[in-house]
């Protein structure tokens, strides 16, 4: 049995290109793999609270340590991580913003990036300290952007800080492989956006069985 994790992040609502095409993915998995399990997380319309001082001071206090307080402030960051343990597939549908990722999406992954739970900090590695606790993760990335060129060799190739900052924080939380499924020109509006959203739709419904083939139930095996 498969369990995937499912997070949007946009701030709109059913206008929301990303959340189309997120549940479009996660519906064809379960199409495809009705002993799926998903876990929904809705980032975008209930944004995790930004990390703090006091956040981070209970972060490196160790466990048996902590007061009443500390555990408390990090509750929130200590159920998104179960969540991601729990998941063999993170399905992450957001909209570019800025060039980036949303402010609500960073949060996440601030609260769930934490010393000793995700990651292990050792300066006897050299000059590469951190190590992920979690392996074997599959990050799926659905997007929407309002310009065009992003991908790899594209005229905005090096403007794009949305899928290169993803897939470097998602390494600290055990994500060994990734894809993206993207629809471009929103802000244009013409016959490029509708072949965009068309071509987005098919491609994350063959990812979809694809990934299902490709890994069996469980997922696991390497890409």
């Amino acid at each position: 049995m498969t369990t995937l994790l499912h997070l949007d992040a946009s701030v709109r609502g059913e206008r929301s290109l990303s959340r189309k095409l997120s549940r479009a993915f996660v519906q064809a998995w379960r199409d495809g793999d009705a002993q799926a399990q998903v876990i929904e997380r809705d980032v975008g319309r209930n944004p995790p609270p930004f990390i703090n001082e006091a956040w981070i001071a209970a972060a490196f206090t160790a466990p048996e340590k902590r007061s009443a307080a500390q555990h408390e402030a990090l509750r929130i960051s200590d159920e998104l991580i179960d969540e991601v343990e729990r998941a063999e597939v993170i399905v992450l549908g957001t909209p570019m913003y800025n060039y980036g990722m949303p402010a609500a999406l960073k949060a996440w992954f601030d609260q769930i990036i934490r010393v000793n739970k995700t990651f292990t900090f050792d300066l006897a590695r050299g000059d590469f300290p951190l190590q992920p606790i979690m392996a074997d993760k599959t990050l799926v990335i659905l997007t929407s952007r309002g310009e065009f060129g992003f991908a790899p060799g594209g005229v905005r190739e090096h403007m794009n800080h949305l899928e290169t900052h993803i897939q470097t924080c998602a390494h600290y939380l055990g994500v060994a492989r990734s894809q993206v499924v993207a629809i471009d020109y929103q802000e244009f509006g013409d016959a490029r956006h509708q072949e965009s959203i068309a071509g987005a739709f098919e491609r994350a419904s063959g990812l979809a069985a694809q990934l299902i083939d490709l890994h069996g139930t469980p997922l696991r095996a390497s890409a």
